[in-house]
């Protein structure tokens, strides 16, 4: 998978459903410790009867979960989550708090105004599209420099630290989808050692 989409900003939507008022917030998030830092700063700020919440994280949305924070078991949580991936998201934290109003919902109900809650903050949202990356380290003399700075230019790849001594190591970020053919492309020099980071 070379690319993934985050939200670019965090944004926040409103919902009503028979006198319940719910509240969503999408929040980039990329740690279960941001996670639980966000739902604290959340709970501190309002006062809701349910704060029920569901989060995607990693580039390969290895990182899924949701919670139901009361309500009746998968009729929050797990509809949140489903928005989550229906967009096709990740690194991001959406809650939703519900300010009861008096008259129940029943499980379909919840389940549509949990969804319908979410669907609003995404439909706020701006999607960024992203590409994953993976570092190479390269080690060479400087007689070399010449043809590893023409690899890393014509690939454009983003050096993230150098050093040009008489001995040079430079590291750099490269796209997925162009790893293979950069590492076959520096193999060819057989004075420059890959060393993947």
């Amino acid at each position: 998978m070379h690319r993934y989409k985050e939200i670019s900003k965090n944004s926040s939507g409103k919902y009503k459903e028979k006198n319940s008022k719910f509240i969503s917030f999408a929040i980039k998030t990329e740690s279960i410790k941001e996670v639980k830092n966000n739902l604290l700063i959340i709970k501190k700020k309002y006062k809701a009867d349910h704060y029920c919440y569901a989060y995607v994280l990693g580039r390969d949305k290895s990182i899924m979960f949701s919670n139901d924070d009361g309500e009746p078991k998968s009729s929050a949580g797990k509809p949140i989550l489903g928005q989550i991936i229906s967009a096709d998201l990740t690194n991001i934290l959406i809650v939703v708090l519900r300010y009861y109003g008096g008259i129940k919902l029943g499980f379909s109900g919840l389940q549509k105004a949990y969804k319908l809650a979410t669907k609003n903050v995404l439909s706020n949202l701006e999607i960024v599209n992203k590409k994953n990356k993976e570092n190479i380290k390269v080690k060479f003399n400087y007689s070399e420099i010449n043809s590893v700075m023409k690899i890393i230019k014509d690939y454009n790849l983003d050096i993230i630290s150098k050093t040009i001594e008489n001995e040079c190591k430079i590291i750099f970020a490269c796209n997925t989808e162009d790893f293979e053919s950069v590492i076959r492309k520096i193999s060819q020099n057989n004075k420059v050692l890959i060393e993947k980071k």
